[in-house]
């Protein structure tokens, strides 16, 4: 049985699913963000023990299938920005990748996305993008030519450009400032 999960966003998230569940008794065959698959099929009851053990975590439980989808979305953009997993191929560009790794054509996925979260596809990687950014740049350990290149800008001044729309300041001014990083599934909301 196959289960969607918001706000599962990294490996630690998997790992508390994956542990929560086995303390209920539930098997599981695959464990991805945003999605589990269970060995066996779960009753009504265990699926409520389920939510509430979700929740308890900070995660929710979608009965929605449009709302699965648009989670399904979220969870592969911060696969390739925030946890660099590099499935995408870097001449692919992202509306290819999500209609090729969901199964449907890109307007259905941007206007389901668009009509569930208020944002693009497109102003949510760049949200995503901006949040990477901000980790790198508090690490201090990358240039901002480095990062741009890891994050496939075409220059340094784009990066610079999208990063001052978002955020209000320059990622110098950032450095500088106290402007906190957000939490990954608060991004973009």
């Amino acid at each position: 049985m196959k289960l969607y999960i918001k706000n599962m966003v990294c490996d630690r998230c998997k790992r508390v699913v994956r542990e929560e569940l086995n303390r209920l008794g539930i098997e599981l065959t695959f464990v991805e963000l945003g999605e589990i698959e269970t060995v066996a099929e779960v009753n009504a009851d265990k699926l409520q023990e389920v939510k509430a053990v979700l929740e308890a975590n900070g995660f929710e439980l979608l009965d929605d299938r449009r709302l699965a989808l648009v989670e399904h979305i979220k969870t592969l953009v911060i696969d390739e920005v925030q946890n660099l997993k590099a499935n995408k191929p870097a001449q692919m560009n992202f509306s290819d990748y999500l209609s090729e790794k969901i199964g449907y054509e890109y307007s259905y996925l941007s206007n389901l996305f668009s009509s569930e979260t208020g944002q693009t596809i497109e102003q949510y990687i760049i949200a995503q993008k901006v949040e990477k950014v901000k980790e790198w740049l508090s690490y201090n350990e990358l240039t901002l030519s480095e990062i741009a290149w890891r994050l496939s800008y075409s220059s340094t001044a784009h990066l610079s450009n999208q990063f001052k729309k978002v955020t209000g300041m320059t990622p110098g001014e950032f450095k500088k400032g106290t402007l906190q990083r957000t939490a990954l599934d608060q991004v973009g909301q």
